[in-house]
């Protein structure tokens, strides 16, 4: 179910949004095999969660500094490859364990891989406050990359309103993956589309823009204080 779901992602409604799972970043990514990686990463991350997901935290879309080169919403290249360990907390295990995690940026392009601000507040958050990384699902309105055709595919943009109605179907699906979880909305765009959908959810700031702090207070109203 999770395999079918990833591959009906591979139509995109606009051309300037970048799909991770199935197309090359011919610039920036390091190999051809780039979208196979992204892909399984996906599906393993997705796989990991099934009967173990509590949350599901929708945001607005894919970002060039995150999905773009994992495959994941809101997790970055640096989290994967182990760089935010140290000062933040957050391990390669803590988002999947099955296949080894692979960066797919070129180390030439950037050499430790790209860091989000939004994937480091989130799994920040995440072991900051105790929370079990596999009852949390990242996922996206949008589940592809909006970026400006004039800036460049680095970049992001916010989603058209006809991108959003394209993605209802793909989200409505993704739902449907997890069984008896909270649907968790990240910023304004999303609380639309579920709203669109008729689903009920909690909506939280979203964490960038100077939102963390915010951000972290409901997360933790949210789920409690776990914190030992």
């Amino acid at each position: 179910m999770i395999t079918s779901f990833v591959q009906s992602l591979k139509k995109k409604p606009t051309h300037d949004l970048f799909n991770p799972w199935f197309e090359q970043d011919t610039k920036h990514d390091e190999h051809q095999d780039a979208p196979d990686i992204r892909r399984a990463q996906l599906e393993t991350y997705l796989a990991e969660r099934k009967h173990t997901a509590k949350y599901l935290f929708i945001a607005e879309a894919l970002g060039y500094q995150g999905g773009h080169f994992t495959g994941i919403a809101m997790t970055s290249e640096r989290i994967l490859l182990g760089h935010q360990k140290k000062k933040y907390g957050v391990t390669p295990d803590q988002v999947f364990t099955r296949q080894s995690p692979k960066r797919t940026s070129s180390p030439e392009f950037i050499e430790k891989g790209m860091s989000e601000p939004t994937a480091t507040i989130m799994w920040g958050a995440l072991a900051d406050l105790n929370i079990d990384p596999y009852e949390v699902v990242l996922w996206n309105a949008v589940p592809w990359h909006p970026y400006n055709s004039k800036k460049g595919i680095l970049s992001n943009r916010t989603p058209t309103q006809p991108e959003l109605e394209a993605g209802l179907a793909y989200l409505n699906t993704f739902i449907q993956l997890f069984e008896d979880v909270q649907l968790v909305a990240v910023g304004r765009k999303c609380e639309q589309s579920l709203s669109l959908l008729g689903k009920n959810y909690t909506g939280v700031r979203h964490p960038a823009n100077g939102g963390a702090p915010k951000f972290r207070r409901q997360l933790l109203e949210l789920v409690g204080n776990k914190q030992t």
